[in-house]
């Protein structure tokens, strides 16, 4: 019923670009807080970025200045524009999809199923 599909990985150079996009099969898109999260080999899963209803991001610390998330309510879409990769970016990205009411989730959340990023010379 709902799902969240990831596309847009693949193999960079360090220093390149890409952009991982998220199609949301949500009634209520708009609604949801949106985010992406990584998981690199032998580590846990950490969140990258987020951008809220509001359309308030957030990111990690270590790709502040390279990634911009955003989001496209009409065509339900999410998206993480990454700039200028390193190899520790290498991980699988998922899509997250939650609603927040007074900073508490609420509801039902979804996970896509990941793409895999490889940034290597």
């Amino acid at each position: 019923q709902v799902q969240l599909v990831e596309s847009g990985g693949g193999l960079a150079q360090p220093g390149g670009s890409l952009r991982l996009s998220c199609a949301a099969s949500l009634i209520t898109f708009s609604n949801y807080e949106m985010s992406w999260y990584r998981q690199a080999p032998g580590t846990e899963r950490e969140l990258v970025a987020a951008i809220s209803s509001a359309h308030v991001t957030t990111y990690v610390d270590s790709v502040k200045g390279r990634f911009t998330i955003s989001r496209d309510n009409v065509k339900k879409m999410a998206y993480l524009q990454m700039n200028s990769l390193k190899p520790e970016d290498t991980a699988v990205y998922y899509c997250y999809a939650r609603i927040l009411m007074g900073g508490i989730k609420y509801g039902m959340d979804f996970w896509g199923k990941g793409t895999l990023v490889t940034v290597s010379s």
